[in-house]
């Protein structure tokens, strides 16, 4: 079991500047990980590891950098005191995931000292947080019989609902989502939960997923939901609001172009493809599309898990998760204020965090060091 040096981002990546990346590789079981520290200037990095077989290590490095840097963005815009992390394990859950791989991978974690937290993520379970906090003080989203929070989606799911009620106020004056349209893209942990919410509103469900056995789950649970065949079939539906909640990239040009949607809210990560002047955030502002930022919306789960630091507590986590409304309210009246996109004034708000709450000429030790 061997852990490669701090290495800095590729040249690709070198605008990032992140704090610190490590490469995890033990040959016993297979394991091959990488952990991207962007930020620790409010505290400990916090999230979550995710388990995907990306086609290569250039793939899965360029999805650590990103992801780990809009962890730091979600936990402070969020009012989290923690800094932004993320992992990656390559391969396949479901043929690479064993007990010797994950307790390998909590080693690593361990290892680190603190300065990485990690957490749920795509392909990864509280079971599995469970077993890699078997060998470190430094796993959250375990379960509730091992002293954790349990499932994180709960209050993912919950947070976005909040944004999307705080984004219906802003565009049509009520927070009520009562015979509106909702497209969900993703109906996994997350989107079947948020359905419950919405379809508990008022409101009409229209989803899909490139899993069918995820949109027959729905189905018998709620068989008032309607289903098309795919995302292109259902951003071009006559939808009030669109909900992307499964991975990333669910904003390019075309999608953004033909969307019907007043609002897009949802719980996918890294919904923009393109950022910055003239990106997918500015191009919905001038469609007339308001967009809840999805590290704003999303942040429950981190919320969650993060409350496990101090003793968990569900209603205390659920009530801070609820402050995600005002937080959506803040963010859209300021973009509309200053007339830029929610993403820009999302961004302006948790880089102000950072650089007056933290401290960014000083990265984050563990205690006694």
């Amino acid at each position: 079991m061997t852990a490669s040096p701090v290495v800095p981002p590729s040249p690709d990546h070198a605008e990032d500047r992140h704090e610190q990346v490590v490469f995890c590789h033990d040959k016993a079981t297979g394991l091959r990980a990488i952990i991207g520290i962007y930020s620790t200037a409010l505290g400990p990095a916090l999230g979550g590891t995710r388990f995907y077989p990306y086609a290569s290590e250039e793939d899965a490095l360029a999805d650590v950098l990103r992801l780990s840097r809009g962890m730091a963005y979600k936990n402070a815009v969020a009012g989290l005191d923690l800094g932004g992390g993320k992992a990656v394990i390559i391969g396949d859950p479901a043929k690479d995931k064993t007990e010797a791989l994950l307790r390998a991978y909590g080693r690593f974690v361990e290892s680190l000292g603190g300065r990485y937290v990690t957490a749920c993520d795509v392909g990864t379970y509280v079971a599995d947080m469970d077993v890699v906090g078997k060998e470190t003080r430094f796993a959250t989203g375990r379960s509730e019989a091992n002293g954790g929070a349990g499932d994180s989606s709960v209050l993912t799911a919950w947070g976005v609902f909040q944004g999307m009620r705080a984004s219906a106020q802003h565009v049509w004056g009520t927070p009520s989502l009562h015979g509106r349209t909702v497209g969900v893209a993703g109906v996994g942990k997350v989107g079947r939960i948020l359905t419950g919410h919405l379809l508990e509103d008022g409101a009409h469900v229209v989803a899909t997923d490139v899993n069918p056995a995820a949109l027959e789950a729905l189905r018998v649970l709620h068989p008032q939901v309607d289903v098309v065949d795919d995302v292109e079939s259902l951003v071009r539906s006559d939808i009030d609001i669109y909900a992307p909640c499964a991975l990333g990239g669910a904003l390019d040009d075309l999608t953004v172009d033909v969307l019907s949607a007043q609002i897009v809210c949802g719980a996918a990560n890294n919904q923009l493809v393109t950022e910055g002047p003239g990106g997918s955030a500015d191009r919905m502002l001038k469609r007339g599309i308001t967009y809840a930022p999805d590290f704003l919306v999303n942040a429950g789960g981190v919320i969650q898990v993060s409350d496990e630091l101090h003793g968990f507590s569900f209603e205390r986590a659920k009530q801070r998760a609820t402050g995600i409304f005002e937080a959506t309210a803040s963010v859209l009246r300021m973009a509309e204020q200053e007339g830029t996109s929610p993403a820009v004034a999302a961004d302006r708000i948790a880089e102000r965090r950072m650089a007056t709450v933290g401290n960014p000429s000083r990265i984050w030790l563990p205690s006694g060091r």
